[in-house]
């Protein structure tokens, strides 16, 4: 089973680390919140590196490596750090090499892992003696970069996934396992619904927010079909939230959802649809895994709060409503059934093969209907269309003037698609293939009978005037 990478940045405080982890993730928002002492808005986020996703970790500036962190700091980076498959040393050119530096990079080559230096900061500075002055600390792979203008990203990339283990999108197991990830917010009720799923005490079910630190694993069978259930730990977006164990089962969490071939959001009920859980909702998506809303402890709630609840769900995730919504009391058990119905079904469509001939006929259906804008001239042209793998379901469209279709008009094609398709829970990645221009290099080079044409059509039009 495949796993994301993890890529941990690290150096000391103002080289360039925030602005190196926005440009790598494209300025998504992480999940975890600030961290009080080595303040860091966004700690976590998911990150492409030549098509190579990856988990990317911002550890906070170190001072010195024994002395300037307190015990919960030190305890966060270490974990990091020893969760890493690559470490990312930043150093910042236009202040040159520091004691710190000196000290960072002898702690990180004890850990005998891969280590990439990135020289921050060159813009406007001599590239070969920036470069030089780093080969002082030892290190083999350095890299020039100025992260405010995204210059040289694409080498420190190619440096990056060298580094990294192979991967491969995780192979679709049909007849297999159906693996499941519990993803939520403290308390939202994950490790009871665990418990009741495989009807024995797997995990530790409390009512104290954060009781689970690592994800739990369990197998089961429903109904003749195999489940492999993980159980993460909460994903908070709050202040308290720094402590390393905590922030460490957040990247654990990360990597068993992008490990599940379905992924269910429990909501708790009592508390409403917060900002969090559609962040949540949008991290699975992204992630191109399928999604079910499992809305826990809704026996709690009066017949007015159930309709307050409602409305909450389509304001905040309306983006994701095109997936099962079930209602369920994990304590009593009320809603499991459904809940299993769901997974089957959501399984069944991401599973689905997805013939071109058919996919080529929504396609075609759909711009009939409703042609993408752009005027009879600089309008797109959508020819066909194809499957371009599962988990995540991707389809793949050619045609021409492609980089001209809007968001909004590739939205319109994902709803055709899942509604045609029945792909209900499924998030579509519409991927768009520029077709080869076959008069590409050929202007003013006419053939034979082109010629001949043309010269009728002026003999023509002379007649036509005398």
């Amino acid at each position: 089973m495949n796993r994301l990478g993890v890529v941990v940045i690290v150096g000391r405080p103002n080289v360039g680390k925030s602005t190196l982890f926005n440009a790598l993730t494209r300025s998504r928002d992480a999940l975890v919140a600030d961290m009080p002492g080595v303040t860091r808005d966004r700690i976590y986020g998911r990150a492409s590196l030549k098509g190579h996703p990856v988990i990317l970790v911002d550890t906070g500036g170190l001072e010195d490596a024994s002395e300037a962190l307190g015990e919960a700091a030190q305890a966060q980076t270490q974990a990091a750090i020893e969760e890493a498959d690559v470490l990312l040393f930043v150093t910042d050119a236009r202040s040159g090499l520091t004691a710190s530096d000196f000290e960072i990079a002898q702690r990180l080559r004890r850990t005998n892992k891969p280590i990439v230096h990135a020289v921050n900061k060159v813009d406007g500075l001599d590239l070969e003696g920036a470069l030089a002055e780093s080969t002082e600390l030892g290190l083999t792979q350095s890299c020039a970069i100025a992260a405010t203008h995204r210059r040289g990203l694409d080498k420190l990339c190619s440096e990056l996934v060298d580094c990294l283990p192979p991967y491969e999108e995780s192979p679709l197991t049909k007849g297999g396992s159906v693996r499941l990830a519990l993803l939520g917010r403290p308390n939202a009720g994950k490790s009871t619904l665990l418990n009741r799923f495989v009807g024995e005490e797997r995990a530790l079910a409390s009512p104290i927010p954060g009781t689970t630190r690592d994800p739990i694993q369990a197998e089961v069978e429903r109904d003749g079909q195999q489940y492999q259930v993980v159980d993460t730990a909460g994903i908070r977006r709050r202040r308290g939230s720094h402590e390393g164990l905590e922030k460490l089962s957040t990247l654990k969490a990360l990597q068993a959802m992008h490990q599940a071939h379905v992924v269910i959001l429990v909501i708790d009920a009592g508390e409403g649809v917060s900002e969090q859980d559609a962040r949540l909702a949008g991290h699975v998506i992204d992630a191109g895994r399928s999604l079910i809303l499992a809305v826990n402890k809704w026996d709690q709630l009066t017949s007015d709060q159930r309709d307050t609840f409602l409305r909450s769900m389509r304001d905040r995730l309306e983006f994701a409503l095109f997936s099962p919504v079930v209602v369920i009391s994990a304590l009593h058990g009320s809603g499991i059934g459904e809940l299993t119905d769901a997974i089957e079904h959501v399984y069944a469509a991401a599973s689905k093969e997805l013939p071109t001939p058919l996919l080529t006929k929504i396609l075609r259906d759909s711009t009939q209907a409703h042609p993408p804008g752009g005027g009879e001239r600089f309008r797109p042209k959508l020819r066909y269309a194809h499957a371009g793998g599962l988990f995540p379901s991707r389809i793949v469209i050619h045609g021409s003037r492609t980089e001209s279709v809007k968001e909004q008009y590739k939205r319109y094609l994902i709803n055709q698609f899942r509604k045609r398709l029945d792909l209900t829970g499924v998030p579509i990645q519409l991927l768009f293939k520029e077709s080869a221009n076959p008069f590409a290099g050929r202007k003013n080079k006419l053939t034979p009978r082109q010629i001949q044409k043309r010269r009728r059509r002026t003999q023509l039009a002379k007649r036509s005037k005398k």
